[in-house]
C-alpha cells in the first residue's frame, strides 16, 4: 500500500474509534475511490493516482457545496464543507495567489503575441501548476493578467 492509502486507513481506524460519522464515511469514500481506481486500471494505483482521486473528490464537494447553496439547502452545503476540509488534509499545500500570478506572468511571457489568449495561456500555466493550484483561481488571475 502507499502512504497516502496507509495514512488514510489508519486515520479511519481512529475516526472510527472516536465515533466521528462525517470523518468515517468521508474516509470510507476515498478508499472507495482508490479501490475503483485499481478496478477500473487493473493495477495497484501510484501515489500520483491516489492524489488525482482525492483532488477529483475535493472538487466534487466543493461543486456540490455550491449548488446546495443555489438550492437553498444551507446544512447540506456546510456538511459537503466539513467533507471537502477533510479531504484537503491530505492534499499538497496549494500555492498562494501571488505565486500563481508569478508563475502565469512568466508563461504569458514566453507565449508569442498571436497565441495570447485564455485557451493557450491556462494549457501552458496548468502544465506548470498541475496538482499545486486549484484551476478556478489559475483561470481567474489568467484572465485578469490578459485583460
Amino acid at each position: 500500500m502507499s502512504a497516502l492509502k496507509d495514512r488514510i486507513a489508519e486515520d479511519l481506524k481512529t475516526a472510527m474509534k472516536a465515533r466521528d460519522q462525517l470523518r468515517v464515511d468521508t474516509l470510507r469514500s476515498a478508499l472507495s475511490g482508490f479501490t475503483y481506481k485499481r478496478v477500473e486500471a487493473g493495477v495497484e494505483p501510484s501515489e500520483a493516482d491516489e492524489l488525482e482521486v482525492v483532488r477529483r473528490q475535493v472538487k466534487q464537494r466543493t461543486d456540490a457545496a455550491s449548488e446546495y447553496r443555489k438550492a437553498a439547502r444551507p446544512e447540506l452545503a456546510e456538511k459537503e464543507e466539513r467533507e471537502r476540509e477533510i479531504l484537503t488534509a491530505y492534499l499538497p499545500a496549494q500555492r498562494s495567489a501571488d505565486e500563481i500570478r508569478a508563475v502565469v506572468k512568466a508563461s504569458l511571457a514566453e507565449l508569442p503575441a498571436g497565441a495570447r489568449n485564455q485557451g493557450t495561456a491556462m494549457k501552458a500555466v496548468m502544465a506548470q501548476l498541475k496538482g499545486s493550484a486549484d484551476g478556478n483561481t489559475v483561470r481567474q488571475i489568467v484572465l485578469e493578467e490578459l485583460g
